[in-house]
């Protein structure tokens, strides 16, 4: 069963009014409109793959109407054209959710909800993924230039003129690319900190830059 199905259900199952409501005898009323207008052409997309809620109507008359009392509601709805119809839709999540509530689908919000705090964890742990992905190839780009800057040192045979601090530093580059600075500030036998790290790495570059002027 769809989902717009088991929402159709459980509405079909409610009483249509509510002695005991919150809402004000307008807004009760209100909300049958609108309960009515999605029984008979309304849809909702599976939530897991995209969040689309819509109500078909013929009468451009009629959709500006029950558009009108979803503002009014405290619902964004909006309103297109399509194949001669007038579709009013929902594309934001907290939005259908609320509309949801409106027209008295509890199940379904509850449901819905579900859905939703689950793809937005998944969602949040794929930008921390892909963030901490492209920081890593960005550590690993950045060490693969200065290792060519250090092998290149060592080639001109002026590795052995480096002082001892750099020395250091060039061999624990080598032996450990995937390393940020901190780490290899950290690995030092006198520590330092990523900018005395980023200092000396740069120190580096610049040799093997003079290095490669002579070449010129």
């Amino acid at each position: 069963m769809s989902f717009t199905s088991e929402i159709k259900q459980e509405l079909m199952e409610l009483k249509i009014w509510n002695q005991n409501s919150q809402f004000s005898q307008e807004e009760q009323i209100k909300r049958i409109c609108i309960r009515e207008a999605f029984l008979k052409s309304g849809s909702i997309n599976d939530p897991n793959k995209e969040y689309h809620l819509e109500i078909i109507f013929k009468l451009k008359r009629k959709a500006d109407e029950i558009n009108i009392m979803l503002k009014e509601l405290n619902i964004n709805s909006k309103i297109i054209t399509r194949n001669k119809k007038y579709v009013i839709y929902i594309k934001d999540g907290e939005e259908i959710s609320k509309f949801l509530a409106l027209i008295g689908a509890n199940n379904a919000v509850i449901k819905f909800e579900e859905i939703r705090v689950i793809k937005d964890m998944k969602n949040k742990v794929n930008r921390k993924v892909n963030y901490e992905t492209a920081n890593l190839n960005k550590t690993i780009d950045a060490a693969v230039k200065q290792i060519e800057d250090i092998k290149l040192i060592k080639a001109r045979n002026e590795f052995i003129k480096l002082p001892d601090g750099l020395k250091e530093l060039a061999n624990l580059r080598i032996e450990n690319p995937e390393s940020s600075l901190t780490e290899l500030g950290k690995m030092l036998s006198k520590p330092l900190s990523k900018s005395g790290v980023n200092h000396r790495l740069l120190k580096l570059k610049e040799i093997a830059e003079n290095l490669k002027l002579k070449d010129l």
